[in-house]
């Protein structure tokens, strides 16, 4: 096992690697921007090197300064947390040459299933369903449509490195496709530094269900169940929760073993996600891989009573798995709490936290950063913390979630907690007849109730 960790990221994330690492024996290095000097993650680990100014290019980005941050404190491995330097396939490289081991996959493992466009291709050879479309890089709008003429509209085309929403644009008709191609090639271009494109039929009205896997190094996958993260604006996650609503068993199963062999069939090490879209008559394809650990992670934490972080540490250190089934139990919620002004368009909303009163009870956990008199830097994603909880079934989750959003109080700055209020009364909601597009479409926020 590893005696010193250092952890290549910040906020809520880096303090939740930290905590385990505690857990473990093990010592752990922060690394910071000027911004974040004051940030919990900086005062809770063992050891800080500062690595750069506010901006992420010459911060957290910045993979000569990690390292040296490594070097300067004998850190024998490096956690990247997500986001980042997370699904960076030279990164991961050059911390192998470097003695460090990189506590995800490799970077052939990265390249081969952080590409959207060479994982579909991957998944196709594996067996698991795909969404119908390209089966890699576009050569442009021409092959584009001669593809949408086939699989019929509407499609979507996405930037095979993107993420986060960014390359993404519907296409309804031929008309459209020229324009949209230039758009979203110039946006991956441009946020990415890599024009490829591919293309996919675009179902209306899917669930995003995503399964969260783990590989160790003796060729074993194993399964966590599914989160359902369909709830999003912008292509932007706002709640997840898990088991998804709309699970079966039988399709539990299904999707189970799909990413379970997915995982196997290339080796998989690491923690990571196999995403699907579901349709209305469960029929599941798969949408991309996350070779990281997710920002949801937590929801399947509290249903299995598993630490995947310290699983993530043992993997890399060559531990095999655990052999035991998959035990599900109860139901768990996750808010994202987002330093933005719902009734203003979810402005971002820096500055200094006055008031930071977090809930607390049975079966509520907070995943956070920050603290009364934290000041929220501009520089980064606006998520100020996680609000997770669980009980025996989905309406009590709920009716916990409620409770445990009237006692957050933030004040200083504007957060999403009143969106999350409204979202928990929402008869769909409730019944869980949403969709990928309902908060975009469907949803309406009333500041005025608050």
């Amino acid at each position: 096992m590893f005696d010193k960790i250092l952890i290549a990221n910040r906020g809520e994330i880096a303090l939740r690697v930290i905590r385990t690492c505690k857990e473990m024996g093990i010592k752990t290095v922060a690394v910071y921007s000027t911004a974040d000097a004051n940030s919990l993650h900086v005062k809770f680990a063992d050891e800080a090197v500062c690595i750069g100014p506010p901006s992420s290019a010459e911060s957290y980005l910045k993979i000569p300064r990690i390292l040296a941050a490594a070097e300067i404190t004998n850190a024998e491995a490096i956690h990247p947390g997500y986001g980042f330097l997370s699904e960076n396939a030279e990164f991961s490289r050059i911390c192998g040459e470097h003695n460090l081991k990189f506590i995800g996959p490799s970077s052939e493992m990265i390249d081969k299933m952080g590409d959207k466009s060479h994982a579909k291709e991957n998944m196709i050879k594996s067996g698991v369903p795909v969404v119908p479309g390209s089966e890699g890089e576009l050569s442009g709008p021409d092959e584009a449509k001669k593809i949408a003429a086939d699989i019929g509209y509407p499609v979507i085309l996405k930037a095979s490195a993107g993420g986060g929403g960014r390359g993404m644009r519907i296409v309804w008709e031929e008309s459209e496709m020229e324009r949209q191609f230039r758009t979203a090639r110039n946006e991956a271009e441009t946020g990415f530094g890599n024009p490829a494109m591919y293309l996919e039929k675009f179902l209306v009205q899917p669930h995003h269900v995503e399964i969260q896997i783990m590989g160790d190094s003796h060729g074993n996958a194993v399964h966590y169940g599914e989160r359902d993260c369909s709830l999003q604006r912008r292509h932007q996650k706002v709640l997840e929760e898990a088991p998804s609503p709309i699970m079966t068993k039988d399709l539990r199963e299904r999707m189970g073993q799909a990413a379970v062999n997915a995982a196997e069939s290339i080796g998989y090490e690491g923690a990571g996600t196999i995403e699907f879209l579901v349709d209305k008559d469960h029929n599941f394809y798969f949408m991309e891989m996350n070779t990281r650990i997710q920002v949801e992670h937590p929801v399947t934490e509290e249903i299995t009573k598993t630490d995947l972080i310290q699983q993530q540490i043992e993997v890399a250190a060559g531990e095999p798995l655990p052999k035991k089934e998959l035990k599900m139990r109860g139901h768990a919620i996750e808010c994202r709490i987002n330093a933005e002004d719902p009734a203003k368009n979810f402005r971002p909303s820096a500055g200094e936290i006055s008031v930071f009163h977090i809930p607390g009870g049975q079966s509520v956990r907070v995943d956070t950063h920050a603290y009364a008199g934290y000041r929220v830097p501009p520089h980064y994603d606006s998520m100020i913390a996680k609000l997770i909880v669980s009980a025996p079934n989905r309406m009590q989750a709920i009716a916990r979630m409620k409770r445990a959003l009237g006692e957050f109080v933030i004040q200083g700055i504007k957060t999403n907690i009143p969106y999350h209020k409204q979202l928990m009364n929402d008869p769909n909601f409730i019944d869980g007849t949403f969709h990928t597009k309902y908060l975009e479409e469907s949803f309406t926020y009333n500041p005025e109730t608050e």
